[in-house]
């Protein structure tokens, strides 16, 4: 454990950003495997509405720098890919 003021300051904000961020990578997670057995029961308005959430939630994340753009560009392309390939 850290011995100066500051240390033990900055260590317990980086231990509440660690848990927020568990958190929002979790929430994204759920989403996106609610939308993909979504995808498989060939449920298209639930899977339309999952994915609207997804994108806001890997938006999000990537705005508070939780991942980066390229990765966040990349997984809202594939999850879109899915829901265009049922709907053919």
């Amino acid at each position: 454990m850290a011995n100066i003021k500051s240390a033990k300051k900055r260590a317990k904000t980086n231990e509440k950003r660690r848990k927020i961020n568990l958190a929002r990578k979790s929430e994204i997670k759920t989403v996106v495997k609610k939308y993909i057995s979504a995808i498989e029961e060939k449920n298209v308005d639930e899977a339309k509405d999952l994915l609207k959430l997804a994108e806001s939630k890997i938006a999000r994340a990537t705005g508070k720098g939780l991942l980066k753009k390229n990765t966040a560009a990349r997984k809202i392309s594939r999850l879109t890919k899915k829901l265009i390939n049922l709907q053919k």
